[in-house]
């Protein structure tokens, strides 16, 4: 991997995470002056499919979309839909920051649907970073304390596990499909059932509230794409750690726009969480290598 490359991965990932981190903040913003989640979901897709069909259209061209795996891409929709709903329904539930920290547990249910699905070979440490990691959430979340609703929690925690089942599809997706072409299908398919609901959701808002729903699809469109990009330009283990920096622009915009800045417990979970992430993405680097330098000596 060249050094520009790296560059250039580190980059794009940095930009994706502060642009999805925007992007919450507005989804919240717009929620507060009268966005129904229907209408939040709809706005995301139809804006992200509105961008990636224009950047097709004038670079590779639509014959680029073909696909031998149109059933992937339908399973890939439904899932990564119902993530969706669920970290949306999610950030209107929690502060910015809570609702951040617990979409870093994604790893953690990454791991353990790794070994059960994948047959992945899981040793004791990364057993233990897992374990470590849902001490973290329990920490942050305090079940029983109150001060976070168990259905944030639940919601949360269910948008985690649903991006964790996302990241094993898309292990498989990506080894025949490129980047834009998986998010031309997810963005577009799930306009079909999204225009259902907000057909029944619509209604009439002043302009500000426009402007701000066409931003949440523009913002996650572009976060997407430079997301994905990421990964084809850096390994996983060299652009995962940067999400991190997530919880940075969530307490950032959490103070600034809504004046809530995270309780104690969370400054004292989210390290552990993030801790256990990092730890986890090393550990799947070294296997990695380890596979590669195994594979290399057979030859």
């Amino acid at each position: 991997m060249g050094q520009d490359n790296v560059v250039r991965a580190i980059g794009l990932r940095l930009t994706s995470v502060a642009l999805f981190a925007t992007m919450n903040a507005v989804i919240k913003v717009a929620e507060a002056e009268g966005a129904g989640l229907g209408e939040i979901l709809f706005w995301r897709q139809f804006g992200a499919a509105l961008l990636v069909v224009s950047i097709v259209g004038t670079g590779p061209g639509f014959a680029s979309l073909k696909t031998q795996r149109f059933g992937a891409h339908v399973l890939r929709c439904v899932i990564g839909l119902t993530a969706m709903t669920l970290t949306f329904w999610t950030l209107l539930l929690l502060p910015l920051a809570e609702a951040t920290t617990l979409g870093f547990s994604m790893p953690i249910f990454a791991t353990v649907l790794g070994a059960l699905l994948l047959h992945e070979a899981t040793g004791w440490r990364r057993w233990a970073a897992v374990l470590a990691g849902f001490v973290g959430v329990l920490i942050v979340t305090q079940p029983g304390d109150g001060h976070i609703p168990p259905l944030g929690i639940a919601t949360g925690l269910g948008a985690a596990f649903g991006t964790a089942c996302i990241s094993i599809l898309l292990r498989t997706l990506g080894k025949s499909e490129a980047g834009l072409t998986t998010v031309f299908w997810f963005s577009t398919l799930s306009l079909v059932p999204l225009s259902v609901v907000y057909a029944v959701s619509v209604k009439a808002h002043p302009p500000l509230v426009w402007v701000l729903l066409l931003a949440i699809g523009l913002l996650g469109g572009v976060a997407q794409i430079a997301m994905t990009r990421s990964l084809q330009l850096g390994d996983v283990s060299l652009v995962v750690p940067m999400d991190y920096t997530a919880l940075l622009w969530a307490t950032l915009f959490g103070w600034l726009v809504f004046g809530m800045l995270p309780v104690p417990s969370t400054w004292l979970g989210a390290p552990i969480i993030i801790a256990s992430g990092l730890y986890i993405v090393w550990r799947e680097h070294v296997r990695r290598q380890k596979e590669t330098k195994g594979a290399i000596s057979m030859e």
